[in-house]
Formats: C-alpha cells, structure tokens, sequence
C-alpha cells in the first residue's frame, strides 16, 4: 500500500492541537510522516507540538515553522512541498480524522492509479447528533459540491491528493493574495485544468468544528462569497450547485445552536474534540487486544517450548 503523509498547517491552535495530533497518530495504519507547520503562532502551540513529540518519540510527527509570510496558502505550501509521502494528507489543526483515515486513504489511491485527489465527509463533533450530521453532509457532498460536470471538490478539512499530483500544479496554484478564495476548491480546480482526477469516498471521514458559525453574519457571507470568488479565477470550469446556498440556510439555526451546546458540554465538562472517535478507538484497542491474547502462548506452551 501506498504511504500517506499528513500536512497540518497550523496558526494560534492550542486549543486542539493536541487532540488532533492524537487522532492523527491513533491510526489503524501509522501514517508516513505527520507535520505541523507553524505559521507565526503567538499562543503556546508551538510548545503543545514539542511536548506531544517529547511525550510519543515513536509517533512520527515533524514540526516546521513558514515565518516567511503570513497566512494558509503559503503555510499549506510549505507543508505539501517537504512531505515525503506517497500521498499527501492535508486537514486542519481542529480536525480529529477516524482511526481509520490513513488506512482507507492509502487504499483509495493504491486501488484507483487514476486518482490524483481524494475527499470525504465530515462531522462536526462539538453539535449535536454528530451521525445524524455525518450522513447529511455525506448526501450533501456526494450531490453538490462537484465542478465541471460532476466532478468532485475537494474539502480542506478532509483531503489528499497524490505528491506526484501536488508537483504537477505546486506552481500554478493561486496564491490569492487578497484572501478572498476558497484554497481547497482552488486546488481542486487546478487538478482538473489538468485533466487529474478526484474523487469522493464516504469512508473517508474528518471530525470538524462548527466554529465557522459562530461569527458575525457579515463574516459569514464574506466567507460565502469566496466560492463565487474561486469560480471567476477559473472562468474554464463551471458549477450546476452552489452549496454557498444550502449554508447559508442553516447558519441562523447552527448560529444559534452552536454557543449553546458549548455551554453544555463546558457544563458536563466534556472535551468534544477527545470524544469524537472515542467509541472507535476503544473498539480498535479491544480487538488488538485480544490478538495478542491469542497469540500469547499459554503456560504450558511456553513451558514446552523453551525446555
């Protein structure tokens, strides 16, 4: 199977960083190489990621640091260009992928040599009824969040593509220096200027924040605007659905649901972003459990072994 390296940029994260380094690490396939890029942080998230290394030498976690310039793009960059990996893993320093992410992205791109860039769905684990979200932005995504004829975007938080990919359009990518575009589908609409495929599995699953709702109306429709804004930097390629839409119909409910909900899980003291994968990891750590039950040989195999 193909090896997968995972690209975190990171900037003021130490809120989550640590969890999202553990789920990044908890994995059912080790991944190649985790690297953090610090982009400028002025908070401690530095420090977290160092105490992380120190704390699991055996975890493969890398830490740069992009002080050159300011911002996602050049930090994602940075990142993308000094992994080794087979396949590049790229999500956000909030997100806690399934234990199983690297795993199935490795067979995604080992089992289909014509895919070049790979996405899924996503939870957002600090709401409510986390399944029941999974499922509808899996529809979601599987029906509207496509380009040129029904090709699949891809979505910052939970993508990757393959390195060789990355190398083909590493220099073409817009840098967008005005900060008015969406990076993720930019790349994506690179990969098809190239004729690269992509493509959308729903086994390949990211936990996310709603914090992205938590802002101002006016900061939201900004935000909106950047897929209009993407589309007209690639005036070749064309949409049918504008999930800009459909998000902009559940911001005044997730707006208002979201402060709450943290105040309840403040309340019961519940760290979200820890217990999103919990169910999972605790399956996984009974079932190697109980392979090295079986495998260890009982007394008096050992005894007749070793007479």
């Amino acid at each position: 199977m193909l090896n997968v390296s995972i690209v975190i940029p990171a900037w003021n994260e130490e809120e989550r960083i640590n969890d999202c380094l553990l789920n990044a690490t908890r994995q059912t396939v080790m991944p190649h190489e985790v690297i953090v890029v610090d982009n400028r942080s002025t908070d401690s998230t530095v420090a977290v990621v160092e105490q992380f290394m120190k704390d699991h030498p055996q975890a493969p976690v890398r830490l740069l640091h992009q002080d050159e310039e300011q911002g996602l793009i050049p930090t994602r960059d940075y990142g993308l260009n000094h992994a080794t990996g087979d396949i590049l893993g790229r999500f956000d320093a909030d997100c806690m992928i399934r234990p199983d992410w690297v795993e199935v992205v490795s067979g995604i791109f080992t089992e289909d040599p014509e895919a070049m860039g790979a996405t899924g769905p996503v939870m957002y684990y600090d709401l409510p009824s986390r399944h029941f979200g999974l499922r509808g932005d899996n529809s979601t995504r599987k029906r509207i969040y496509k380009a040129d004829g029904g090709q699949p975007l891809l979505f910052g938080s939970n993508m990757a593509v393959r390195a060789s990919a990355w190398r083909e359009i590493c220099d073409e990518v817009c840098r967008d220096k005005a900060d008015v575009m969406h990076e993720d589908i930019d790349i994506s609409l690179h990969l098809l200027g190239k004729d690269l495929k992509t493509v959308y599995c729903p086994r390949m699953i990211a936990g996310i924040s709603a914090r992205r709702m938590d802002t101002s109306l006016t900061s939201f429709n900004n935000y909106m605007r950047r897929f209009k804004n993407t589309f007209d930097a690639h005036p070749q390629h064309s949409r049918r659905h504008k999930p800009e839409i459909l998000l902009t119909a559940l911001y005044p409910v997730m707006h208002l649901l979201y402060p709450v909900w943290q105040k309840v899980l403040d309340t019961a003291d519940i760290n979200p972003a820890e217990a999103a994968w919990i169910n999972e990891q605790m399956e996984l750590a009974e079932q190697e459990g109980r392979e090295w039950y079986d495998d260890t040989p009982t007394d008096e195999e050992w005894s007749e072994k070793h007479e």
